[in-house]
């Protein structure tokens, strides 16, 4: 009976109590405590140290805010390490606080964010910036400065900006660097930049540590260094570069914040070390200049005139006062809203005991999540300037400064935002204006480079004196023409020369050797070749390297230096014929001077013929039919029409001796034409080469066998390798049976082979197209350079040039495919009779214009009335010529006989 009543009054006298619990917590405490777990002798931590207590010192004595309550920090020492830190962070949850404010370590963060989601307690960092931190995995976790996913999107634009393409990445090994150079390598790839080579630096690392990841360096062809570690107030990096030589006009040193917080960590008087920090660009926290952050600066440099502080102040110090204001507001909007801060036994840790921690007694924080929600949506006006945060719990920032070392001084050369990307105002002019963020609108004011110059460094070194450039060339058997190892041990073709010539247009020097590939007994694989390229082997590939798809997947080409494609070359047949074969005979140049030289026959003849010949009068129409008849007639002797006169009977004999000449010669041409046999080959193009069984012949090392059994799926048993030009005619010669019935190879090899061979021909056009081109390793800033350089040939004339000198003294190939007709005939072969022919037309017809010109003067002469005024008039005579010249030659001898007759009978 008593055990009942017991049952039923124990749970009203604990509903009563935790009644009067709750109301007795409802009441606004007198403190509150706030914890800080942060390495105090840093760089950050100094000048963070003495603005917290200036904060809870200021905050204290407002009446305006916490009604009241004090608030008590409870500072832990981290001493940059992870394992002191969260002991640390134990320490101050175990004195029941609201909240933890730092650590500036990403590391330490990281493990005490799982203790702060635990026990509910709300983790704010002025200097934690690893952007991993504000993931899902981390809710109590808030950061009250920029993450390093802005300021590597801020690096990334000035990588842009110069237009540097590959950097390399210096950082720490901790979650810091690794997480902060992984969002630099998504920023760069979305500028089409990336980072070539990661050198991570040991936690703890040292000045040999520096100088041994410096060296490494060395070696490697990037110039542009992103140096991303934490503050370091001996600035033992550059030490290390002083030491190595490695400030010189040709590096860029771009650091991250920590920098710029270790130069503001320096006392103003201070700044002889900045000679050694030439032409350094750093990144540091854009802060807006207003009255309470000047007012501030003033008070801060009046504590270290009294030596109450060692340390300028950083913006990272600015950061940490104002975090412990917004701690203070978000408590007392929490007491304001009737949160209750109160901590109970946390399930989690229930039978876990340790004589010094008692963990078993750490508490969870009643309003935690609250009061987390309430700090996200924090939004007042700090010395920082305006506090919010985004949806990820970050800081809303302003953007950076990018400030530049020049003279010993500390330079601002631009802003940067991210809506605004680099400019030269600062962030808030133009925050308010919508602009799209391109190169265009990019701007930064002139910057000092390391070693004092003004013109932007390259930002990469292809090669030095101490490591040249490795070029592979293929060692050839046949074709050597291209390229090969002569005798004396020196390598020679004409790759080689347009190497040499495109290298004196690249504007910077180019050690290089050449590293001969293959034995040279026989043609190597150029797919092994451009492989060893792609693998580091080589740096780069000169020859005669087409350029195609599975190659380009491994390395960078130059612009083609040569048009080429696989073309089919078998025994040709030149007896096929035409409906306008009677035209091949001859050149079209031959059939127009021929065809010029009939209308200049009958022209001439009709005038030689037209005053003494009936053949050659009558009205207009027929005179001109007459006169294109009789010319053309003459071609069959056909003409009805003879010749009276003797100049131009001496015209038709040389004309007709000419036509006996053409018509023979061209007889003969178009017999050749129509019955000459060759050996014949009845392959036509590739499709009636793929459908036949024969064999085809390939040169070994060359793409076109994998062409022919990948691409276009030819059984490997049909193919032949052939080594030189020499088995290549003999396969040929021998056929399907024992060789093979064509040869698919690159046309300019075929050219060469066709050089001083008639028998063979290319059937059709190139059924691939291609070009050959120099092989560099993936995004190599040589392989553009060479190109330029290679256009720049192209359009001086000077790749004709090289071309001639290897391969047109007997000729050049494709001038002697274009004039592959053997049996046409040319002009050049009949110009003398030709020459002949109108020489003879030209005399005789200037005969007949000075006999005629005497005869019409003589007829003038007589024939003019003496009493009447004569006309002389230019027109009229000439009129009066031409009608002199129509009359016929024998009615003007009559009227000069009648005259002389009167004359005679006169006297």
């Amino acid at each position: 009976m008593k055990m009942r009543i017991l049952g039923g009054v124990l749970p009203l006298f604990v509903f009563i109590w935790v009644l009067q619990y709750k109301h007795g917590n409802c009441e606004r405490p007198v403190v509150v405590n706030v914890g800080a777990v942060f390495a105090f002798d840093s760089v950050t931590g100094r000048a963070a140290k003495k603005a917290m207590e200036l904060a809870v010192s200021d905050i204290n004595g407002d009446p305006s805010i916490l009604n009241g309550t004090s608030l008590n920090l409870i500072m832990e020492d981290s001493d940059c390490s992870v394992f002191k830190g969260s002991v640390g962070a134990l320490q101050v949850i175990e004195k029941q606080v609201v909240a933890v404010i730092g650590p500036q370590s990403s590391a330490i963060a990281h493990m005490i964010s799982f203790i702060s989601n635990g026990l509910h307690v709300p983790l704010i960092s002025y200097a934690a910036t690893d952007p991993t931190l504000s993931s899902l995995q981390f809710p109590f976790f808030l950061r009250t400065t920029q993450s390093d996913q802005s300021q590597m999107e801020a690096v990334a634009d000035i990588v842009y900006f110069y237009e540097w393409k590959e950097v390399i990445a210096i950082f720490l090994d901790d979650d810091y660097g690794r997480n902060g150079i992984a969002a630099l390598n998504d920023a760069l790839a979305n500028k089409m930049s990336k980072i070539s080579y990661k050198l991570p630096l040991p936690i703890n690392y040292d000045i040999t540590d520096i100088m041994y990841v410096l060296n490494q360096s060395k070696s490697l062809g990037p110039r542009v260094f992103v140096v991303h570690i934490n503050p370091d107030s001996q600035l033992r990096f550059f030490n290390a570069v002083h030491k190595l030589k490695m400030n010189g006009s040709n590096y860029v040193w771009l650091m991250t914040d920590w920098f710029s917080t270790t130069l503001d960590s320096f006392s103003p008087k201070n700044r002889s070390f900045l000679s050694t920090l030439e032409g350094v660009i750093s990144l540091r926290p854009y802060i807006p200049q207003t009255a309470r952050k000047r007012a501030f600066l003033a008070r801060w440099r009046k504590l270290q005139q009294n030596e109450l502080v060692h340390s300028g102040l950083t913006a990272y110090g600015l950061y940490a006062y104002d975090t412990v204001w917004v701690v203070a507001h978000s408590i007392d909007n929490l007491l304001q809203q009737g949160g209750n801060i109160s901590f109970f036994l946390s399930n989690m840790l229930n039978g876990t005991t340790n004589d010094k921690l008692q963990l078993g007694k750490l508490k969870e924080f009643d309003g935690g999540g609250l009061l987390m929600n309430i700090l996200s949506l924090a939004n007042f006006t700090g010395l920082t300037g305006k506090i919010h945060f985004s949806q990820d719990r970050n800081l809303i920032g302003s953007g950076y400064e990018v400030i530049n070392i020049a003279k010993q001084e500390i330079h601002t050369v631009g802003y940067w935002s991210n809506f605004s990307g680099l400019s030269v105002l600062p962030p808030k002019s133009l925050q308010n204006k919508e602009t799209a963020v391109t190169r265009l609108n990019q701007n930064l004011k002139s910057v000092t480079w390391p070693g004092g110059k003004s013109e932007t460094p390259r930002g990469w070194v292809i090669a030095n004196d101490e490591r040249p450039l490795r070029i592979g060339f293929p060692r050839r058997a046949s074709f050597t023409e291209f390229v090969t190892l002569n005798a004396s041990h020196n390598v020679q073709g004409y790759c080689i020369d347009l190497f040499y010539e495109a290298r004196k247009l690249v504007p910077y020097d180019i050690p290089f050797r050449f590293v001969p590939f293959g034995s040279g007994l026989a043609n190597p694989d150029y797919d092994a070749l451009v492989s060893m390229v792609a693998t580091d082997v080589f740096d780069a590939a000169v020859g005669d390297i087409a350029i195609v798809t599975n190659r380009t997947r491994m390395v960078d080409f130059t612009q083609p230096y040569v048009s080429t494609g696989l073309v089919i070359v078998a025994p040709i047949d030149t007896s096929e014929s035409s409906a306008w074969v009677f035209l091949k005979p001859f050149t079209l140049e031959m059939w127009g001077v021929t065809a010029l030289s009939f209308l200049i026959i009958a022209v001439v003849i009709w005038i030689l013929e037209h005053r003494i010949n009936e053949d050659f009068r009558g009205p207009p129409k027929r005179q001109i039919t007459t006169m294109f008849l009789f010319s053309f007639s003459t071609l069959f002797k056909t003409n009805q029409e003879n010749t009276v006169s003797t100049l131009g009977r001496m015209v038709m004999v040389v004309w007709l001796f000419l036509l006996l000449v053409i018509t023979s010669s061209y007889t003969a041409s178009l017999t050749s034409i129509l019955t000459v046999q060759q050996l014949a080959s009845p392959i036509t193009g590739i499709d009636s080469l793929i459908a036949s069984n024969s064999f085809i012949g390939y040169q070994v090392g060359s793409f076109a066998y994998s062409y022919l059994k990948d691409i276009l799926n030819i059984a490997p048993s049909r193919l032949k390798s052939l080594r030189s030009p020499e088995e290549f005619e003999a396969a040929l010669r021998q056929g399907s049976g024992n060789g093979v019935m064509a040869i698919v190879d690159e046309l300019p090899y075929m050219e060469l082979f066709l050089q001083n061979r008639t028998d063979f021909g290319i059937i059709g056009r190139p059924f691939t197209k291609s070009g050959w081109g120099f092989a560099f390793k993936k995004d190599s800033p040589l392989a553009n350079d060479m190109s330029t350089a290679i256009l720049k040939l192209a359009e001086s004339g000077k790749l004709q040039e090289i071309h001639e000198k290897w391969f047109c003294q007997l000729g050049c190939p494709t001038a002697r495919r274009k004039d592959s007709e053997l049996d046409q005939l040319h002009l050049s072969s009949f110009w003398a009779l030709y020459l002949l022919s109108g020489a003879v037309t030209v005399l005789a017809l200037l005969i007949f214009l000075l006999k005629s010109i005497r005869q019409y003067i003589r007829y003038k002469r007589k024939h003019t009335n003496l009493s009447s005024p004569s006309n002389t008039r230019c027109s009229h005579v000439i009129y009066s010529f031409f009608d002199f010249i129509d009359e016929k030659e024998e009615a003007i001898k009559r009227i000069f006989a009648q005259q002389d007759s009167a004359q005679t009978n006169g006297s």
